[in-house]
């Protein structure tokens, strides 16, 4: 996003019910949240549904947007959850309607995309984790994925700064393992 101020104030309108305010918002934060989604899941139809997901989130509530944080913190926040949360529906769709795939249509994998398979794998080690150590999860994703400075990813996750350099070492220590076993 590119100028803060303007967005923050827009934020802040919007959160007191400026239903102006609030279309304008979701317009101007639409392209960085498909960017933001994309960073998360491999598929762009998936991304792009996420992001969906992530503006309507954003319209229902922003009301609980205080202005403690940035707004941008704020949505890193909405934008992660509905990722994670697109991820798990895909994955129990894929689970209740396996499909059959034509040997015509196999993935070849030296076509196959690393990043795309490397966030497959990422989306995964954040399933294990959540299930292993919940509370590794958000230092994890608000400082590795979302790529905020410490002080916001502690203010974010709720927990004072030393605690969070402490958990978001550990999670790394766990995931690492996971995600160079693939």
């Amino acid at each position: 996003m590119q100028d803060q101020a303007p967005m923050e104030d827009l934020a802040r309108r919007a959160a007191a019910g400026d239903s102006v305010a609030l279309d304008r918002l979701l317009t101007e934060i639409r392209p960085e949240t498909l960017r933001r989604c994309a960073r998360f899941l491999p598929c762009r139809e998936d991304a792009e549904e996420a992001a969906q997901d992530v503006l309507l989130q954003v319209a229902r509530h922003i009301s609980g947007f205080e202005g403690r944080s940035r707004f941008g913190t704020w949505l890193y926040t909405v934008v992660a959850n509905c990722c994670r949360q697109k991820y798990r529906e895909l994955k129990r769709r894929a689970a209740e309607q396996p499909v059959v795939i034509e040997p015509a249509h196999a993935v070849d994998p030296r076509t196959t995309s690393v990043i795309a398979g490397s966030r497959v794998d990422l989306l995964e080690a954040l399933e294990r984790l959540e299930r292993e150590h919940p509370h590794l999860v958000a230092p994890l994703v608000y400082r590795d994925i979302c790529q905020l400075d410490y002080a916001e990813a502690a203010e974010r996750a709720g927990i004072p700064l030393g605690t969070l350099k402490s958990r978001l070492h550990e999670a790394r220590k766990q995931v690492r393992p996971w995600l160079t076993a693939s």
